[in-house]
């Protein structure tokens, strides 16, 4: 479970309900079915048209990837790349063969099968790099949609609004009601922007925070296949991919905890 996401998103409905209850304000005051129907049903309106349904589909099953979501071990990549490498340099890139069924993850898996065929750097590199490109494909599509709803969705409110607006003045004749009409047409406005900076913004930010994950990991394993498929040294190698690994907490202090870590291994 992605912590961050889940207490980012249980924290943004307690600030904004517990904001307004603490203001003497009651939860009927924006519970508005009508409001929810215009901002909601109206956004997914746009959102349906803009994009294929395929693209509806994964995006909606990418909603797990924001809040479930296991992140790339990459000094556990490291590791079983550089023992790949020993391997390879004590018995030949055959021996990488055997220990295929081994590794679970499935694009290190092709990667190191390449290596074993015999397969050279030209071949291997722009193989895998193409398969960046479409595995990261969906997900872009995907953080994008969510996205376009920001976009959407406080424009759909201000129309929510406006109708509600309209819906009053054409009630002038009981000044008691306007109040009340007032502050119901506006909270199409409060979904509107609350739906596109609370949810669908921050969903395409974390999706996209995803695919650069993805492509640094998917980027360590082609360099690594690349290194053993020349022979390079395994220390090397270890030196060369435990740069990677400082994309996961960033700055030299990343660095050096997989350096260190990567030479006990």
């Amino acid at each position: 479970m992605d912590l961050a996401s889940v207490i980012g998103t249980v924290l943004a409905v307690i600030s904004i309900v517990g904001g307004h209850l603490a203001e003497g304000g009651h939860l009927t005051d924006i519970l508005v079915p009508t409001a929810a129907l215009i901002v909601v049903g109206g956004t997914f309106a746009c959102m349906f048209t803009n994009y294929s349904m395929a693209v509806i589909v994964q995006a909606m099953k990418d909603i797990g990837k924001i809040y479930l979501n296991k992140e790339p071990d990459y000094r556990a990549m490291i590791r079983q790349i550089v023992d790949m490498s020993s391997k390879a340099r004590r018995e030949g890139v055959l021996a990488i063969e055997r220990e295929l069924g081994t590794i679970k993850d499935p694009f290190l898996k092709k990667a190191l099968g390449m290596v074993a065929d015999g397969m050279k750097v030209n071949d291997i590199k722009p193989t895998l790099e193409l398969e960046i490109d479409t595995a990261t494909e969906h997900m872009t599509h995907s953080a994008k949609f969510w996205e376009a709803g920001g976009a959407y969705a406080p424009t759909i409110g201000i129309m929510g609004a406006v109708m509600g607006l309209i819906h009053v003045m054409g009630n002038l004749s009981d000044p008691s009601s306007l109040g009340a009409g007032i502050a119901v047409a506006f909270v199409a406005t409060l979904y509107g922007v609350g739906v596109a900076n609370l949810f669908f913004l921050p969903w395409g930010g974390k999706l996209k925070q995803r695919i650069r994950d993805q492509e640094i990991a998917m980027e360590l394993i082609i360099e690594g296949a690349c290194a053993i498929s020349t022979g390079e040294s395994p220390l090397i190698t270890e030196r060369k991919l435990s740069i990677y690994a400082m994309h996961r907490k960033g700055g030299a202090e990343g660095g050096a905890a997989a350096g260190g870590e990567a030479a006990a291994a």
